[in-house]
């Protein structure tokens, strides 16, 4: 497995954050994002952070929703505070990991990508979002392993 150039793991446990400004400022609207569209329920994203993750599991289930609105914001929340800092725990990147694979999600969903077809099919920017909340998960999690 290749090396992040991103995130490095380190001895104490900690992983490094190696992110220029420009990396930050768009994890930093993608964290905001989140948070926004958790309480907006205007928010495009809105509908995508409520819908059930396996819907035969827990369907109309309130206290699954609310337990999952929950621990959405935790995570977010986490991300946004530790989002300047040069190293992050562990802990702290399972937060960054889960509430990029949501927004990632939100993502898709909103722009109705389900399949490899429809990314080739999305303008340069849309595409670009996409692939640069891929490209983080992929960095953070060959950080963490």
């Amino acid at each position: 497995m290749l090396r992040s150039k991103v995130f490095a793991a380190q001895r104490d446990g900690r992983i490094r954050v190696k992110l220029n400004d420009h990396a930050r400022e768009f994890l930093d609207v993608v964290v905001e994002a989140v948070l926004r569209a958790e309480s907006d329920s205007e928010h495009a994203w809105h509908e995508s952070l409520h819908r059930p993750i396996t819907p035969e599991v827990e369907s109309d289930d309130p206290l699954r929703v609310f337990e999952r609105q929950q621990i959405l914001e935790s995570n977010a929340g986490v991300m946004k505070e530790t989002l300047s800092s040069p190293t992050i725990s562990l802990a702290e990147a399972w937060a960054w990991l889960a509430t990029l694979q949501v927004a990632l999600r939100a993502r898709c969903s909103e722009a109705g990508v389900s399949s490899d077809d429809d990314l080739l099919r999305m303008s340069g920017d849309e595409r670009e979002t996409i692939h640069a909340l891929q490209f983080f998960l992929f960095e953070l999690t060959s950080a963490m392993v």
